[in-house]
């Protein structure tokens, strides 16, 4: 089993294929394409159209207007405001060093267990929200035991310190897997050429490595401060009192009963989070860096003085092993009376977990994110196919339409599907959808979490698909279409196999996505609808901390355990054949 086919949770999107490429024809389009092209529109719509016009139109209304006008002229918000931009860029920043140190070294450098550093950089995406930041809190918090058990200090973890460690460690896989892909991709010539011409290891690296990752450092680091502003779980188990635009929606919603406001404020959180994801566009299409030419390429020599590895090595491995430490202080909370008051051995933990409300937390949860992932990863792959392949005009606007999902912030999100799907959608006398979120809504609120779960996870399988697809002729399915196929009968039979790997990927991303999220959930989960994650917020709030590292060790395993199944199913059946 495998985790390296996961995602990280905002990777860019990669741009469609220019108009003009040569090769490329776009056929004309059958009846049955078409129909699949007003479907997959109209599902968009529904999944994430229409739950931000809901935003918007309670934004501006007068109690939304009243909101958005205090958010600037109240000295409170506004100091709401700037805590929320500091979060952004401090975090922007950490993430994207860590990243950058844990890419170059493995990369880069030569060592041993590489494979295992690899996988250590993946925890934090195969894990929910709450488990770095409540470990945290038991290692370093007033209590902990490293800052006050081992070292005697009576530190406070909360606040923005606090929230710069969890985000930190928690995002920065995103930026790892973007500068790792782009270093890799990098032409060795381009060293060996420097080398050729005199100039040291160092001069390398600070004359030709990095400006070449420019776009991938300020890609990422736009990334990590969207993530940072939108995260919601973080903010309530260890903000304190720092307060951020995610958690004020939050206590305007639940706290003041304020929809409004909770929408203007959310309103407020979606603006930068779509503003970057256009700039990011922009910067994909128009700034990208041409480094693979075709040519005969050189060979990347491995960094193996001491002087070159030690410093960075060192870094990478101390980071590394706080991970380690957080998440061996998750399991062996799990198996603990109270961590650092009474660290006698107990199974209650797992005793209360796996009994009544936990049992069906965790059945819920994992049935309907396994309904949830193929329905993401298909439609994802039908999107990338319409993108590529299919559509010419307005396929920039569908690639944005599906896209959505990743560019809006989950607490937006979730705000949005409360406002749209609390009540049945109802025109004239006719009424068009039921309630789908809700105490009165089908199956218990169900339905909306599954196509929040969907709308969240589809963009991942439409970036890899898109990439997949980029790589295949397309007069492959020009000799299919010639041959009488319909559209949806090539895609099925040609396409679809040829891009198995990418659906693989969109797979298990949608899955450990739809296990470990929060904040676009916790405003539609009802008591007949449970779920994981909102359950361990319960008990972290609680302060029943044993009980919250036993759902976290129990929710790490179902994901791993459901990739590893979904590797041995979705893999290609064809017998591996040698090369000589």
């Amino acid at each position: 089993m495998s985790i390296d086919t996961l995602q990280p949770a905002t990777a860019p999107a990669a741009p469609p294929l220019p108009a003009k490429r040569a090769g490329a024809k776009f056929s004309k389009l059958d009846t049955v394409t078409k129909l699949v092209i007003a479907l997959v529109v109209g599902i968009l719509l529904l999944l994430i159209g229409y739950p931000l016009i809901r935003i918007l139109t309670q934004s501006f209304s007068p109690e939304g207007r009243d909101t958005l006008g205090q958010i600037l002229t109240s000295a409170t918000n506004r100091g709401v405001l700037l805590n929320t931009v500091a979060l952004g860029l401090v975090v922007g920043a950490v993430g994207t060093c860590i990243g950058f140190a844990f890419a170059y070294a493995q990369a880069r450098l030569e060592f041993r267990g590489k494979r295992i550093l690899h996988l250590i950089a993946l925890l934090p995406i195969v894990s929910p929200p709450f488990a770095v930041a409540t470990a945290v809190i038991s290692l370093f918090g007033r209590s902990g035991l490293i800052s006050n058990k081992l070292l005697g200090l009576d530190y406070n973890i909360y606040g923005l310190t606090g929230l710069t460690v969890v985000l930190g460690l928690s995002f920065f896989p995103v930026a790892y897997m973007n500068l790792l892909g782009m270093l890799r991709s990098l032409d060795p010539a381009m060293d060996e050429a420097a080398s050729n011409l005199g100039a040291s290891k160092w001069k390398i690296f600070r004359s030709v490595t990095i400006p070449m990752l420019i776009p991938g450092f300020a890609s990422c680091f736009l990334l990590l401060f969207v993530e940072a502003i939108a995260d919601l779980a973080n903010p309530l188990v260890i903000g304190g009192d720092f307060t951020v635009l995610s958690t004020r929606a939050y206590i305007a919603i639940t706290g003041e009963y304020n929809v409004a406001g909770g929408a203007a404020y959310s309103l407020v959180l979606l603006l930068p989070g779509l503003l970057v994801f256009l700039v990011q566009r922009y910067w994909a299409e128009r700034k990208s860096v041409v480094s693979v030419t075709g040519k005969p390429s050189g060979r990347v020599n491995l960094i193996s003085s001491p002087l070159g590895r030690i410093p960075l090595l060192t870094i990478v491995l101390l980071i590394a092993a706080l991970i380690v430490t957080i998440y061996v202080t998750v399991f062996i909370g799990a198996f603990t009376k109270i961590l650092g008051v009474n660290n006698s051995f107990t199974l209650a933990n797992y005793q209360y977990v796996l009994a009544g409300i936990g049992s069906d937390a965790m059945f819920t949860t994992t049935i309907l994110a396994l309904i949830a992932t193929p329905i993401a990863g298909v439609l994802g792959m039908i999107l990338a196919w319409l993108i590529v392949r299919k559509v010419k005009r307005g396929r920039g606007v569908l690639d944005f339409m599906g896209m959505l999902g990743l560019a809006v912030p989950g607490t937006v999100l979730g705000i949005g599907y409360a406002l749209a799907f609390n009540k049945p959608f109802i025109i004239g006398n006719i009424q068009l959808l039921p309630a789908l979120a809700g105490g009165g809504a089908i199956l218990g609120g169900a339905m909306a979490i599954v196509m929040v779960y969907v709308i969240r996870s589809m963009p991942s399988g439409q970036r890899s698909g898109v990439a997949a697809l980029q790589q295949i002729d397309p007069a492959i399915d020009e000799a299919s279409t010639s041959l009488g196929a319909s559209g949806i009968t090539t895609f099925r039979t040609i396409t679809l196999p040829l891009i198995r790997p990418a659906l693989l990927s969109g797979l298990t991303y949608a899955f450990a996505r739809a296990m470990t999220t929060l904040s676009p959930i916790i405003f539609i989960t009802t008591p007949q609808t449970k779920i994981m994650t909102s359950q361990i917020l319960s008990e972290v709030d609680a302060g029943r901390f044993g009980n919250a590292f036993a759902y976290c060790t129990i929710l790490i395993v179902i994901v791993l355990s459901v990739i590893g199944l979904m590797n041995l199913l979705v893999r290609d059946p064809r017998p591996k054949t040698r090369t000589r």
